[in-house]
């Protein structure tokens, strides 16, 4: 697939979020809550970034479509979990804010990603 430098920059980001989950799961409580939450955006959010390097060895335009689709969804799934400790304070809401906010510019730019592949915007997301 031809690489265009929005699909570059998404490659970095995911990475970099991938990152940032490490570090917020290794400052997680020890609780039971803490212990979920961090299996859960762990795998989650560092999914992310492992679809996208798929996505970029792909050898159809329908394979990459998929894998983005599937990167997606597992940064929908990351902010959910984000958004559940921010807000049931598990994690201080001021902590959690700019990931939460940087996993909603992720999955954005998936959504964007996934329409110019498919050929245009058909008014429905993904």
């Amino acid at each position: 697939m031809k690489k265009t430098p929005q699909v570059l920059d998404i490659v970095e980001r995911t990475f970099r979020l991938a990152i940032r989950v490490v570090k917020l799961v290794n400052s997680t409580p020890r609780t039971i809550a803490g212990d979920v939450f961090a299996r859960q955006v762990m795998r989650s959010g560092s999914s992310i970034g492992a679809n996208v390097e798929e996505a970029q060895g792909s050898r159809s335009k329908r394979e990459f479509i998929h894998k983005m689709t599937v990167a997606r969804g597992e940064a929908r799934e990351t902010l959910y979990w984000m958004r559940l400790a921010a807000e049931s304070g598990l994690m201080p809401r001021t902590r959690m804010r700019a990931i939460i906010g940087e996993t909603d510019e992720v999955v954005r730019i998936f959504t964007a990603i996934v329409k110019r592949s498919k050929g245009g915007d058909d008014g429905r997301e993904g």
